[in-house]
């Protein structure tokens, strides 16, 4: 692989690694930033919400706008938009008494910048690395990059508070431009022939082809979209309830707790970035793989539901092996969805398999929050029933076509084909 892949590799994992941070090393200071802004605990819950509910909302938006205009032409003025809403949250926060409306504007800005970025990184990996194999792997470092964000995030967000309870919200501009201007330098995508100008899609013309697209290959990507979001809610819901055991039972704050939250995190980024090394473009492989981790996770939150652990320990070792599963499911689904559609329409369909993935992050943690007053039973029946569902979405939605029939010994999908659909949107 040549300097110039690496180099927008390197780029490419940037977005999600800085969008992870800029969102996730706020969690463990959130209790401060209720104190110190003077608002209750409801309140300050709503500067994580804002901004994942403003990303939902946007992110298919944007991949309309990528597919139309272009992948960097999008990301890189999403990207200083989201420096530009976490620079009005840090001034905000630290100049007088602090304006918590002010703060929760700067986080609705980032969010809305945050949704033009992260998910069209993988559709433009998509672009950028023809072969099949090598954009498997590769989208296996950007899940790995993204999961190693949430690793660092509570950990780096302690440290910098130490500093000042608001410079958090400072470190979030820096990385929003840092990885703009990766993505400006790093990337280089073909020139656009002049006569491309005449296939950028309409929107009505747009919507028409989403509706094609999801009639003729709507049964596999409902496979995928439910693992994504299943994924991401057994994540958070896991890590809302351990984060609240270790500082009510354990005593375990600050840097401590997010070094210890770390752990399963570590698991999971580590099962994704092996994963991604390993599956190439055996698309069976992706879909039982899929199932295997889908399955570990509900072992263990049947496991934790019927008997909870009785030590710390054992919750680490049940919630770390359940991490590992979410880790190997992720990627296969990040591959099959980034392959398994034409660049035409790529950034908007993995666009709408991103705002699934933010609806488990937003879902899981206030779901927790309502079922943990009874225990931990509840929480992890809840995952449990989740993750079996997801098992059986996958073995029922989610069908490759057989090597066998496949040209070039290659699984691929077999979808239903419309005769009539239109190959190109004018």
């Amino acid at each position: 692989m040549s300097l110039r892949k690496y180099a927008a590799i390197a780029a490419l994992a940037s977005v999600p690694l800085m969008m992870t941070l800029g969102n996730s090393m706020l969690i463990p200071i959130l209790p401060e930033l209720s104190r110190e802004l003077g608002v209750k605990a409801f309140q300050i819950s709503l500067i994580i919400t804002v901004y994942s509910v403003v990303a939902i909302l946007l992110i298919p938006i944007a991949g309309y706008l990528s597919d139309r205009f272009g992948r960097k032409k999008v990301m890189i003025p999403a990207l200083m938009l989201a420096a530009a809403g976490g620079l009005l949250s840090a001034i905000a926060s630290s100049v007088g008494d602090g304006s918590y409306m002010l703060v929760l504007v700067g986080r609705f800005v980032q969010g809305a910048g945050a949704a033009g970025a992260f998910p069209i990184v993988f559709p433009l990996t998509g672009d950028l690395f023809k072969e099949e194999e090598e954009a498997s792997s590769v989208l296996g470092l950007v899940e790995t990059s993204n999961t190693f964000g949430k690793v660092l995030s509570p950990i780096l967000g302690s440290l910098i508070a130490l500093w000042a309870w608001y410079m958090p919200f400072y470190a979030i501009p820096v990385l929003s431009i840092i990885s703009a201007a990766m993505i400006l330098f790093l990337i280089h995508t073909p020139e656009q022939k002049s006569g491309d100008e005449q296939e950028k899609p309409k929107f009505s013309a747009f919507w028409r082809q989403v509706k094609t697209i999801f009639k003729n290959e709507g049964k596999w990507l409902s496979g995928v979209f439910i693992s994504g979001g299943a994924g991401m809610f057994a994540i958070f819901t896991t890590l809302f309830y351990l984060s609240e055991r270790l500082e009510s039972q354990y005593g375990y704050k600050g840097v401590m707790k997010g070094a210890l939250l770390a752990i399963p995190l570590s698991a999971l980024c580590l099962a994704s970035f092996l994963t991604g090394k390993w599956i190439g473009e055996k698309k069976n492989l992706m879909k039982w793989l899929s199932v295997g981790g889908m399955a570990l996770l509900s072992a263990t939150s049947v496991l934790c539901a019927i008997n909870p652990p009785a030590t710390l320990t054992m919750w680490f070792v049940w919630i770390g092996i359940g991490s590992i599963g979410i880790g190997v499911m992720l990627p296969c689904m990040d591959a099959l969805i980034t392959e398994g559609i034409e660049k035409e329409q790529r950034g908007t369909v993995t666009s709408l398999y991103s705002s699934m993935r933010f609806i488990g992050v937003a879902a899981g943690p206030p779901l927790a929050a309502l079922l943990m007053g009874n225990g931990a039973s509840p929480v992890f029946w809840t995952v449990a029933g989740v993750s079996i569902f997801t098992v059986l979405s996958i073995l029922w939605l989610i069908k490759p076509e057989s090597k066998a029939k496949s040209k070039g010994g290659i699984d691929r999908f077999e979808p239903k084909r419309n005769a009539h659909a239109p190959t190109k949107i004018t």
